[in-house]
């Protein structure tokens, strides 16, 4: 598997798992969901930051 191809599936394990997220959280009790968009944020935030030239 080369680099590129590793990237792609990295990015798209990342949108997965923040759909997987984004649903648990809409099922999540309403006290929670600050919390849980708050690490969610962060997550992204940290992906983000991966980018080359960022």
């Amino acid at each position: 598997m080369n680099t590129d191809s590793a990237s792609v599936n990295s990015e798209v394990n990342l949108v997965e798992e923040v759909k997987v997220e984004l649903n648990d959280i809409d099922h999540a009790d309403l006290t929670e969901h600050a919390a849980r968009f708050e690490a969610l944020h962060g997550k992204l935030q940290e992906a983000l930051n991966t980018i080359d030239g960022l």
